[in-house]
């Protein structure tokens, strides 16, 4: 694992903290990848993986890396806010032979986009909820993605509203600095279009929903 000296977690080290990285690592080795990160990884492999690189936003323990070097990509970059993950995710990948085709960094891509090579493919699941300026953060993923980006985001209808405004209330109340946020998918879309990518697959599930775009 390499730093990065950018890094502000935003109360993220604290809200994903070394017991909710084993409970992850723990689900993981029982069950698999959760249904929406499974949906991302067939959408991928879909695509195409074979020999490619992948780079992955707010990854956790990895386990979506691990899903698509095993399905033929080259090779992986994580980068997270939290360090919690590292001891789990080195386990994971330790029992899944692939050490050596993984590097983990603390770093904030949105705050230094330079600091990132570029990859073929960019994933981010569970990331843009909690990162405050998703625009910012969008167009760093699609200056870094050569091919494909797939992100997974909560619905913006009332009650994931509703659901992210109760989760806030009780990170004030207990002093936490974590802030979730349900960002206007149609915005989030339109930067990457920007920035040359076009949506190609689409998932609308009742808690998370999935966006492909391809180059």
């Amino acid at each position: 694992m390499s730093g990065g000296g950018c890094c502000d977690p935003r109360g993220c080290d604290r809200m994903f903290s070394p017991g909710f990285a084993r409970h992850a690592a723990r689900r993981y080795r029982s069950r698999g990848l959760d249904r929406t990160a499974a949906r991302m990884v067939a959408f991928l492999e879909s695509r195409g993986i074979e020999g490619a690189t992948v780079l992955e936003v707010g990854g956790g323990v990895g386990e979506i890396q691990i899903e698509l070097l095993r399905r033929g990509a080259a090779s992986a970059v994580g980068l997270e806010l939290s360090p919690s993950y590292e001891a789990e995710a080195g386990a994971l990948l330790a029992d899944a032979g692939l050490t050596g085709r993984v590097r983990r960094r603390i770093h904030d891509i949105a705050a230094d986009p330079s600091g990132v090579d570029g990859a073929d493919v960019v994933v981010l699941h569970r990331v843009v909820c909690c990162y405050p300026d998703y625009q910012r953060l969008l167009a760093a993923v699609a200056d870094h993605a050569g091919r494909v980006v797939v992100f997974s985001h909560p619905p913006r209808h009332l009650a994931g509203r509703a659901f992210v405004g109760l989760t806030n209330l009780m990170m004030r109340l207990r002093g936490r600095e974590y802030r979730a946020f349900v960002h206007p998918p149609e915005a989030m879309l339109a930067v990457l279009r920007e920035r040359g990518l076009r949506q190609t697959f689409a998932h609308r599930g009742l808690t998370w929903q999935i966006a492909g775009l391809e180059r």
